[in-house]
């Protein structure tokens, strides 16, 4: 029979030193396994994070970004948009100051030397009255100060009108409603009993020729258009 024997007390203070020194060990071995554990969690959570502001950060810039890139092009479009209004502006004002002047100079055309060619303007005035309406008998309105004028200018009109269209005509004057006297002259020719009117009073003459000469104008003044496309 195997006899058991009694630990002294020193054998279990030493039994008991073993066992606290091992306890101990194992909770620092855990301890430092559960900071390890939380300092990597913590560096993932931190890199998260960080990742996560950055690209807010880059969002929030690249809206600020994006914001003032529009603002610089309305800006610049705005500034371009006036200038060119400035541009066609003065260039509109230089054409009405022509075209002004031109009015001006139609207004004397009656007048001083240049009245001695009124009679030949006004009978090639009739003229075209008279190709345009080819008819028998026509009318002519005018200024009353022209009247006489007039009449010899509808005579070599439809001399003319003769030798060339091999047609007879005969021009009156409508003395019922005769064109302002403060008008730049010119007839209006009537046909028809009254229904057709050719208006060819200078004035008249000059807004076709403003019309119809405006684009050659402006582009013998400013260059040709590089924006167009299209011409007529």
């Amino acid at each position: 029979m195997s006899q058991s024997h009694a630990l002294s007390d020193d054998q279990v203070a030493g039994e008991l030193r073993k066992m606290t020194a091992f306890i101990r060990q194992e909770a620092f071995e855990k301890a430092r396994e559960i900071n390890l554990k939380a300092d990597e969690e913590f560096a993932i959570e931190k890199s998260k994070l960080v990742r996560q502001e950055t690209a807010s950060i880059d969002q929030l810039y690249e809206k600020k970004f994006k914001q003032a890139s529009m603002t610089q092009q309305i800006t610049q479009s705005t500034l371009a948009n006036k200038t060119r209004l400035r541009v066609l502006s003065a260039r509109q004002g230089l054409l009405d100051d022509l075209f002004e002047r031109a009015r001006e100079e139609v207004t004397t055309a009656a007048t001083g030397e240049k009245g001695a060619n009124y009679e030949k303007i006004l009978t090639g005035l009739i003229l075209e009255g008279l190709y345009a309406l080819n008819e028998s008998k026509v009318q002519v309105r005018a200024r009353k100060a022209d009247y006489e004028t007039v009449k010899k200018s509808a005579e070599a009109a439809s001399k003319e009108f003769k030798d060339k269209a091999g047609k007879e005509t005969t021009v009156e004057i409508d003395e019922s409603e005769p064109l302002v006297e403060d008008s730049a002259g010119g007839v209006i020719v009537l046909g028809s009993n009254g229904k057709i009117e050719f208006n060819n009073t200078l004035e008249e003459r000059l807004r076709l020729l403003e019309a119809d000469s405006l684009p050659t104008v402006r582009e013998m003044l400013f260059g040709k258009n590089e924006n167009r496309k299209f011409y007529d």
